[in-house]
């Protein structure tokens, strides 16, 4: 076994497979080796990193929070089958678009759409087809092949499998976007979706096509995909109830707090015991989402059979 030589304080910065842990405040390592032995008696959980850019390349890869209460359902075995997350990194990935303008530019100029060429999120959702096959081509079945991820990751895996849920077994998204802090900088809790999202098309008309875009995409493959979102997310918070109407999809919007089922929420600090505070879009990556794992476990025991 190979430990990651490539964890850069609270940075991950290479793919690899996450060492199972027993406790959330454990240290996080990796396995950068891609070979399994018994491959048929895996399930993979291909997990994708969020993302401080939408469309331009980064050196960032996870930070290690985010990977804490995946760390402890990897390992768990389900119908004699053994649980392997593997750490998807994609940001070396970048868009045609990103390659060509600054990031802040990509936000403040209101280029017009359609988007011109092949977008970050593209690349992200081929990339992940591609890791699918690979692991396919070392023997694991494809319908043990479940893709998760937060924020851009999340989006990204509702993309990916809107179009290639044949090719795996299923997919969890959590706290899926990656089109701007729409929720809050267009106020949505004060002037309602319609009024907010007017708004984001006239100031980033762009973006909101491509947001557009995605989202008929997904709403046409109606893939059967468990979706974690929370109301005070800034993100895209107040404007993912477009998702009830999608048949197959399963959302749970995990409360209307920083809490759990009553419990306060720790995510970050020295002893690992600080409170979730103003960045509600984070709350999986605190304990108290250990709550969801028997869910998260019942729904790819129903996607692998």
């Amino acid at each position: 076994m190979i430990l990651c030589s490539s964890v850069y304080a609270d940075k991950i910065l290479k793919s690899g497979y996450l060492i199972p842990t027993k406790k959330w405040a454990d240290t996080i390592n990796i396995n950068e080796t891609f070979e399994i032995s018994d491959p048929k008696n895996k399930i993979i959980v291909i997990y994708n990193h969020g993302s401080d850019s939408m469309d331009h390349k980064t050196k960032n890869c996870a930070w290690v929070n985010q990977l804490r209460n995946f760390a402890q359902l990897a390992g768990d075995s389900i119908n004699g089958k053994e649980i392997m997350v593997y750490l998807n990194c994609q940001g070396h990935l970048e868009g045609d678009l990103g390659a060509t303008i600054s990031n802040i530019k990509y936000f403040m100029s209101k280029w017009e759409g359609p988007y011109p060429g092949v977008s970050k999120m593209d690349r992200r959702v081929e990339g992940n087809l591609e890791l699918v096959k690979k692991f396919v081509n070392i023997g694991v079945p494809k319908k043990q092949i479940i893709i998760t991820g937060h924020s851009c990751g999340g989006w990204a895996t509702l993309l990916f499998t809107a179009k290639n849920m044949n090719e795996v077994g299923g997919g969890i998204a959590l706290m899926p976007s990656c089109n701007y802090i729409i929720s809050k900088k267009m106020k949505v809790k004060k002037v309602g979706i319609d009024k907010a999202l007017d708004k984001f098309r006239k100031n980033y008309p762009g973006i909101a096509k491509l947001r557009e875009k995605h989202i008929k995409t997904m709403e046409n493959g109606n893939a059967p995909v468990l979706i974690f979102t929370h109301p005070m997310d800034h993100y895209e918070g107040l404007t993912s109830d477009w998702m009830n109407d999608v048949p197959n999809f399963k959302r749970i919007v995990i409360s209307d707090d920083r809490k759990i089922n009553g419990k306060k929420c720790i995510i970050k600090g020295k002893d690992w015991s600080e409170p979730l505070k103003k960045n509600t879009h984070t709350i999986d990556f605190a304990d108290c989402f250990l709550f969801y794992h028997p869910t998260i476990k019942e729904y790819i025991s129903s996607r692998i059979k």
